[in-house]
């Protein structure tokens, strides 16, 4: 797809708009059992959600794990490589898992890291590397940023920077890490102060920005973080998650503007051209076009009882449905991927309903 034009960074979001496509989209969005497909090589009983292009599938079966053995929580990230495979990182020893695209688990990697928050894929040099945010670690290493391979080696670890006034390692309880695009490094303290920190190429500590508040150019839980390049100016993307909102930063730290508000606890963002697809903790995911208006609600879930709820039985929710969309991504051939924050944990594979996963230009 074409990078697209771009557009005042000035313009609101309407939220008439925002209203008026919620309460049309709603009706679509959730799911049930629908007809046999005509293609004879899908499933003949699909599970769907979205509406209108955006109409998604659930795939059945996908990313299951040996007899016996359980996800733990998925409170975390979805990442792809080069060649196309998943990695997911769970809440448990398990570690981050790693699936091919069919959904057959080859491997599973840092599992000496059971608590990976975030993950986002980058080069450098030629090299694949995942930058990843650490919660639980190990006795002697805890909330941790790491640079790591595929195959899980880590190349790189940065603490808590004493020049930013932490004292301790607990302080520091960072949600998300990006590279710039000048290849220095921002990382969010979503469950701490709300900062943003910024250090060079070697990982030396640059400086901090905005910090915790309700007021613009503040966050309350500076949650999922992604590289914006829908318009000419390359932007930092926050999920600001207790404000429900979604800000714009630029790369010296500057507060921009705030992007969308009126979300369900927004947790992490994937882009696919124009389009951004954001995860919400209230079970739902939402697809934002490039002037980040929603055109379409993704497993939009009725009961608010299941919301952000850690401890529902996955086994209890229709397939189609989320309850605490989490982790999100979605891939080259518009496949969405979400992961629920839940106890045993839940992944799910959307696929474009009317190609059996493959999105038609």
């Amino acid at each position: 797809m074409q990078r697209p034009s771009a557009h005042p960074l000035s313009e609101s979001f309407d939220r008439r708009r925002f209203f008026t496509s919620a309460g049309a989209l709603a009706l679509t969005a959730l799911a049930a059992p629908s007809a046999t497909t005509a293609e004879s090589h899908c499933s003949t009983q699909e599970f769907l959600t979205g509406n209108g292009e955006w109409t998604y599938r659930v795939v059945p079966n996908w990313g299951q794990l040996p007899s016996g053995t359980t996800f733990g929580g998925t409170h975390g990230g979805i990442a792809t490589d080069n060649a196309g495979r998943v990695y997911i990182s769970t809440q448990s020893a398990t570690g981050v898992l790693v699936f091919s695209p069919e959904g057959r688990l080859l491997k599973t990697i840092v599992s000496q890291y059971p608590e990976v928050h975030s993950l986002v894929h980058a080069e450098e040099n030629g090299e694949e590397l995942f930058y990843a945010t650490v919660q639980k670690g190990n006795p002697q290493e805890n909330w941790l940023f790491i640079k790591i391979r595929p195959d899980g080696s880590v190349v790189q670890k940065l603490s808590a920077p004493p020049e930013a006034g932490f004292k301790t390692a607990n302080e520091w309880r960072l949600t998300a890490a990006v590279p710039a695009p000048d290849g220095s490094l921002f990382i969010a303290n979503g469950y701490g102060d709300s900062r943003l920190f910024r250090f060079d190429k070697k990982g030396n500590y640059l400086a901090a920005y905005s910090g915790k508040g309700s007021e613009e150019g503040m966050m309350n839980c500076s949650h999922g973080m992604a590289v914006d390049t829908r318009y000419d100016q390359p932007l930092l993307l926050v999920c600001d998650r207790e404000n429900r909102r979604l800000c714009h930063f630029d790369f010296d730290g500057k507060f921009v503007r705030t992007v969308t508000q009126h979300l369900r606890r927004p947790c992490q963002i994937s882009f696919y051209g124009d389009y951004a697809v954001i995860s919400e903790l209230e079970g739902r995911v939402t697809i934002l076009d490039r002037y980040n208006v929603p055109v379409a609600f993704l497993g939009d879930n009725s009961d608010k009882k299941q919301w952000a709820n850690y401890n529902v039985d996955p086994r209890q929710v229709a397939p189609a449905i989320f309850t605490a969309a989490h982790g999100c991504f979605i891939d080259r051939e518009a496949n969405i991927y979400i992961s629920d924050w839940n106890q045993t944990g839940r992944i799910t594979r959307l696929a474009r309903a009317n190609t059996c996963g493959k999105f038609v230009e």
